[in-house]
């Protein structure tokens, strides 16, 4: 079994929080992981009919009937057990006592904020990193390939192909969850914004491209691009808000948790068709801001992951505030080193007074230059915790 990173931090918020929510998309190890750390806990699938019926005809009975806790599995489909639970809570002292998760994130964190809000801490759980992959056979050396086959547990504990997988999650993603969440009675309109979205990757979330586009209206949109985020299928990178007297971007850039979807969606079924294809800096540039995402996820820390761009069009892929501390990092795709891939960030340095920069590249080189430039193999960098 491969750890995963975020056992630890399970661990400590369930010594500290009366109960835990362990949140992330569907398929991403959320049941394994709880089961695995919570040997002793007897464990409940609310997806399961007789279980859900149970629950909902007498969550009281239910609860009491499980003094020293549960796990309980895609909680969002038993709303009516949250206040019941919430007693629970206040009349104990023991930590850890119930467990929680949900792929379903939108209805869960309804849920809980409305019963639960100061009693219950969080976990995000994302699919596998690159550090936790590191020592697995199946995790493939080259770039391409792993923009293709992506991190989800499946595709590795399983042996499903992500050509043959990721259209499936997809499809059962457009007609189960989104569907949950939201009363859409076309989902081919729905799906042809999903494919749209992956067309955009890296790129600044235009609402009104995406209306005209979809056929909807910017309301819609809005409201669509909150179920994905919220069901941790994309990730809005904010821009960072210092402008040093430019006048900025103020829209985020669409990123996907996973490449293997944005492949998917995108109908690239092979590394001869990404090399080809006009999108795959822009991937590459998704996976590296993902793993980068990961790292302080699993590490539970605050996301510190901006990127800055003025109107007349220089821009920088990350900006990494540590507490006003900016680090500006550049994602070159290419395997060589080249002067132009400094240029935006020499631009940004002038402007701000930072010193420092880095280059995280497709490449083996790594360069330290006197001028407090460096460049790195993207790797290298992700798993030495950047």
């Amino acid at each position: 079994m491969i750890q995963r990173q975020a056992k630890n931090r399970l661990l400590y918020l369930a010594q500290t929080f009366k109960s835990v929510a362990v949140t992330g998309s569907r398929q991403s190890g959320k049941t394994t992981l709880i089961k695995q750390v919570f040997k002793d806990k007897p464990y409940f699938s609310l997806e399961n009919p007789d279980i859900r019926r149970y629950v909902m005809d007498d969550p009281k009975g239910f609860l009491n009937a499980n003094p020293k806790g549960a796990i309980l599995d895609e909680i969002q489909r038993t709303p009516e057990l949250f206040s019941y639970l919430q007693e629970v809570l206040d009349n104990s002292k023991v930590k850890g006592l119930f467990i929680l998760s949900g792929s379903n994130n939108l209805l869960l964190q309804q849920s809980i904020s409305q019963t639960l809000a100061g009693r219950i801490a969080y976990l995000n759980l994302l699919p596998f990193s690159i550090s936790e992959l590191s020592k697995s056979r199946a995790f493939p050396k080259d770039d391409n390939e792993l923009m293709i086959k992506g991190f989800y547990p499946p595709v590795y504990d399983q042996g499903i192909p992500a050509q043959d997988w990721a259209p499936e999650y997809i499809r059962t993603y457009i007609e189960r969850d989104v569907r949950q969440v939201k009363n859409i009675t076309d989902l081919n309109v729905f799906e042809r914004f999903f494919k749209l979205i992956a067309g955009r990757v890296g790129q600044e979330l235009n609402s009104n491209s995406l209306a005209a586009e979809t056929g909807v209206d910017v309301k819609t949109i809005q409201s669509w691009i909150g179920i994905l985020a919220t069901g941790f299928i994309i990730y809005l990178l904010k821009p960072h808000s210092k402008n040093f007297k430019k006048s900025i971007v103020k829209r985020p850039k669409i990123y996907f948790y996973d490449t293997s979807l944005v492949c998917s969606a995108i109908e690239i079924r092979n590394t001869d068709q990404l090399m080809t294809h006009p999108s795959r800096g822009f991937i590459f540039e998704n996976m590296v801001v993902s793993e980068l995402l990961k790292n302080r996820t699993n590490a539970g820390l605050p996301v510190n992951l901006y990127y800055w761009r003025d109107k007349t069009g220089h821009e920088v892929d990350l900006i990494i505030d540590n507490a006003g501390k900016l680090v500006p990092v550049e994602i070159k795709s290419g395997k060589t080193l080249n002067n132009e891939f400094f240029k935006n960030l020499n631009y940004w340095c002038r402007l701000s007074g930072v010193k420092n920069s880095t280059v995280l590249y497709g490449g083996k080189q790594q360069q330290e230059r006197s001028t407090g430039q460096e460049a790195l193999n993207w790797r290298s960098a992700v798993l030495s915790g950047m």
